[in-house]
């Protein structure tokens, strides 16, 4: 249902259709702070807390780790200290949440 526009403004009794764009965006707002996994197309992956993102799909993880080697756990391998990062969309090949970070969310399919 469309807000109806009066001369006062929005009508107060009438709610408005909640968009795709603020559903995606409540999803996104959702995984703030949450523990992230990010591969990369030169094989890296840091692993960090999803700060931030952009309309170019660039994220910024703060308390970032690199792992050199693809890994299939979040502690495998020998990470370099990162700590703030930021990693170009374009650059990125794949995203995971951390099962244990999605505990106390809801409605984003974790497999836990």
């Amino acid at each position: 249902m469309a807000t109806m526009i009066e001369e006062n403004g929005p009508s107060s009794h009438e709610q408005p259709e909640v968009s795709s764009s603020s559903q995606a965006r409540q999803k996104l707002e959702g995984l703030l702070n949450k523990n992230m996994r990010i591969r990369m197309t030169d094989g890296r992956t840091l692993v960090g807390l999803f700060l931030c993102t952009d309309r170019d799909c660039n994220v910024i993880l703060g308390s970032a780790q690199e792992f050199l080697k693809s890994t299939d756990t979040f502690s495998q391998g020998e990470p370099r200290v990162l700590g703030l990062a930021m990693i170009p969309g374009h650059h990125v090949v794949s995203i995971e949440v951390e099962a244990d970070s999605l505990d106390d969310t809801q409605g984003f399919g974790a497999n836990h």
